[in-house]
């Protein structure tokens, strides 16, 4: 295996890793978002107000995109799997 083989498969790994949690963090992240400004307008300033409406967030978008995510990963490791012989004599 070459050097360039071995980036190439990293740099695949870190674009899936990124594309598969993007979803998840972006809900989390709108979430959190609204529930900081429904606490600003209301002044209530209590910290575990938001971690129950991110953590319902996260599991209905993860129960969402799980099929996505699991072909996702699947033909990902396929590939990886099928690549073997041809990485061997690289």
């Amino acid at each position: 295996m070459t050097p360039e083989n071995a980036m190439t498969i990293g740099r695949q790994a870190l674009e899936i890793t990124f594309m598969i949690s993007a979803p998840i963090l972006l809900s989390a992240l709108i979430t959190g978002l609204i529930v900081s400004i429904f606490q600003a307008a209301t002044q209530i300033n209590e910290m575990t107000l938001s971690f129950i409406p991110k953590l319902l967030v996260m599991f209905l978008v993860i129960a969402i995109s799980g099929p996505w995510i699991l072909s996702v990963i699947t033909d990902y490791v396929h590939r990886l799997y099928t690549d073997i012989p041809w990485l061997a004599v690289s």
